[in-house]
């Protein structure tokens, strides 16, 4: 809120907000209307830049309390000059509470600002009546504006953070009056832009608008009188729930970036328009909202946004896959490509959406767990669910019905469920659609997917996908040690991330770029650059929530353990761990305690090294059998590495030998690598058994291992 003198300032504040002195035109007489005196000229008296709100926070602040300085809480000082908007005359109303108050007690309480710097923070005699309390001085502003600026500056309180034009006129224009129109907010707004009322901002291309804080919570204690407030409410959730939805398909093309700018912008008031569909019970908007927001969270590492809000909405209706379940009917079109109200069908299909969301982001609820036998009654109701593919299995979330058809054994394991869901994309979904299907076949399965996926995601100009199938495409050059095409592809999908707005993808392309560039150094110089590439990738995966950092520090931990750096390896995985949220899975967990049991065997200390395999076949159990084998397969050669050294050499043979019967073929699930290089470690393994036993005995006990499945196997550690 800028209040210029003309709304009450007095002199000395103004001439110190425009860091003049003397007669320097400022104004502190005028009324709003009425123009300057002789001699007069008018300056508006913003918002003051932090270390000048400070200083002025500092010097009133000692004239009320002899001895205050900002130095002795510079964090609540500057909390406070934030929170009141660097508004001179508010700052010079707190300064007054600091007779009683400490700098921390103070900003603590401005959540009721008014209350706080009411009778009591008087503080001048040279201040007019209007001016002693900073609710006289916005209720001296409030009397000057008209009815119908009234009811658009109240009505701006149920925006969060801010707004733009679109938004304001959908909101500020009573569709019930007929005296209202659309078309009369601008003017109206740009009257209170004019009265310091409104703060206007370029965003892009376009003005962005915000009420200050104090002035918000003066519009919302005004809004709540006037009766409006749940008329205005809805009108924001609908506006926010036409932006999600008619914007959503722009984050899958060319203008990506913009769409994710414009998400991210947003976000504040979609989650407040999220909560009050909840509060009011509005499903059919609720449903709308959270489906057009779930590709945006996915591609920004919103999780927490993604699981809290589809366990809020889930809520909301009946569980659609409870029994007796309602059969689904083919749907070729998207539920979110048309408005609610929707049809009965389109409100059950997304009710299923919702919860096969809830169930692909671990949220809580009946089939979270999915690995865990109590869940498999309620997985085959969403198999039941569909009973065939249709048009919608082919679409997020929708296609987490392949999953839950490997889950109950349907099939083999992810190979058999991607390569039906790439079937079904061809011939129900569109191009999208199986782009991302053959993307995630290429990332689970290998193979030659990427090629055509990037095809596909080039002609639909979806840069945070190309970015994907690049690095896919890098990581299965890498495996096959076509390292110059690898650090090809990783280079091309860095520079992509640089636009797509999706920058959590960068520092794990550049982590993975930085380990191709090792396997190609040649020299000890370009072994540095290509570890200060790493480093660099560490440092800024921390900025990000996600995969992304766990991925960096992974490829850190085998490339400082690979180059007899043990202790530092060591405390990369420890970082890792303190990195952890309780979103992490436990196949990650039991991940870093299998590179634990590797480094433990590096060490010398074998015993601890089976103990930490031990660990992660534990952790890797719930989920890997199904999902990635070859987590759990990698654990049999740490642990017939371990077992050689502990009296075991016979039972560490037969593992080396599932290992070598069922990692034929295996590709490393979700990217994933156990081990730097698993050749290498299978080296080790067999030359530290063949040290134990004769030839005989150690042919005989790999022919017995090579004959066990991997569950019998993995008993064995």
């Amino acid at each position: 809120m800028e209040l210029s003198v003309r709304y009450g300032v007095s002199v000395g504040l103004a001439r110190l907000a425009a860091g003049g002195s003397g007669n320097d035109g400022v104004t502190g007489t005028g009324e709003a209307g009425v123009a300057p005196g002789a001699g007069e000229r008018v300056r508006g008296v913003g918002p003051l830049p932090l270390d000048t709100a400070l200083r002025l926070f500092g010097e009133r602040g000692a004239a009320a309390r002899a001895g205050f300085r900002v130095a002795e809480d510079p964090g609540a000082a500057a909390e406070v000059c934030r929170r009141l908007d660097g508004l001179p005359l508010a700052l010079e109303l707190a300064a007054a509470r600091l007779r009683t108050l400490s700098p921390r007690q103070l900003a603590d309480r401005l959540d009721d600002r008014f209350r706080l710097l009411g009778d009591g923070a008087r503080t001048s005699r040279t201040l007019r009546p209007r001016q002693q309390t900073l609710r006289a001085v916005v209720d001296w502003s409030w009397e000057l504006l008209d009815a119908r600026e009234r009811a658009v500056l109240r009505r701006l309180a149920v925006f969060s953070g801010g707004f733009a034009l679109a938004q304001a006129e959908a909101v500020c224009a009573d569709p019930a009056d007929p005296a209202e129109h659309p078309a009369d907010v601008l003017g109206l707004l740009a009257s209170l832009v004019d009265k310091s009322l409104v703060v206007a901002a370029p965003d892009g291309c376009a003005m962005r608008y915000r009420l200050l804080e104090t002035v918000a919570e003066y519009a919302a204690e005004r809004l709540a009188e006037s009766g409006e407030r749940t008329a205005a409410e809805l009108r924001h959730l609908v506006a926010y729930r036409e932006l999600a939805r008619t914007g959503e398909a722009v984050l899958r093309g060319p203008r990506q970036a913009d769409g994710m700018r414009r998400f991210e912008t947003e976000h504040g008031n979609v989650r407040t328009a999220l909560g009050r569909a909840v509060e009011h019970g509005r499903e059919q908007d609720a449903l709308c909202l959270t489906l057009s927001m779930s590709w945006f969270w996915q591609l920004r590492g919103h999780q927490s946004d993604a699981r809290a809000w589809s366990l809020a909405v889930a809520a909301l209706g009946p569980d659609p896959f409870a029994e007796p379940v309602r059969p689904a009917v083919p749907l070729p079109a998207r539920c979110t490509d048309a408005p609610p109200p929707w049809s009965e069908e389109q409100v059950w299909e997304a009710r299923r959406g919702v919860r096969m969301m809830l169930f692909a982001g671990g949220g809580e609820g009946e089939g979270a767990e999915f690995a865990s036998p109590v869940a498999q009654p309620y997985l085959r109701r969403v198999v039941a669910a569909y009973g065939s593919a249709m048009p919608q299995n082919c679409r997020q979330p929708g296609s987490v019905w392949y999953f839950a058809r490997m889950l109950t054994q349907e099939f083999a394991g992810f190979p058999q469920a991607v390569d039906e869901m790439v079937e079904d994309c061809r011939a129900l979904g569109e191009p999208w659609d199986l782009a991302f299907a053959l993307l995630l076949r290429s990332k689970l399965v290998g193979g030659p997917d990427a090629d055509e996926a990037l095809t596909l995601f080039e002609r639909l100009g979806d840069p945070w996908a190309i970015a994907e199938t690049l690095s896919a495409r890098g990581e299965d050059h890498s495996r096959q040690g076509r390292y110059e095409q690898a650090a090809a592809d990783f280079e091309r999908a860095m520079e992509s991330t640089t636009w797509t707005g999706a920058y959590a993808q960068g520092p794990m392309f550049k982590a993975r770029l930085a380990t191709v560039r090792l396997a190609l150094a040649r020299t000890a110089e370009e072994s540095g650059r290509a570890e200060r590439l790493l480093l660099d990738a560490v440092e800024e995966s921390r900025h990000y929530a996600g995969e992304g950092v766990g991925t960096a520090r992974m490829l850190l931990a085998h490339h400082y353990a690979a180059t007899g750096r043990v202790g530092l390896a060591r405390e990369q995985l420890r970082l890792m761990e303190a990195e952890f949220t309780q979103a992490v899975p436990e196949m990650f967990r039991g991940l870093v305690a299998g590179v634990d049991g590797w480094l433990d065997c590096l060490d010398g200390a074998y015993a601890e090294g089976l103990g930490r395999v031990r660990e992660a076949v534990r952790r890797l159990a719930a989920q890997a059998y199904l999902v990635a084998p070859n987590l759990i397969i990698s654990q049999f050669l740490v642990a017939a590495w371990a077992k050689a050294h502990l009296g075991a050499a016979e039972e560490g043979a037969r593992l080396l030998g599932a290992y070598d019967r069922h990692a034929r073929g295996q590709h490393g699930g979700f990217g994933l690598r156990p081990l730097p290089s698993e050749p290498a470690v299978r080296r080790r393994a067999e030359a530290e058994l063949r040290a134990v036993l004769d030839d005989t005995a150690y042919r005989r006990a790999h022919a017995q291992g090579h004959g066990l499945a991997v569950e019998a196997a993995a008993s064995l550690v």
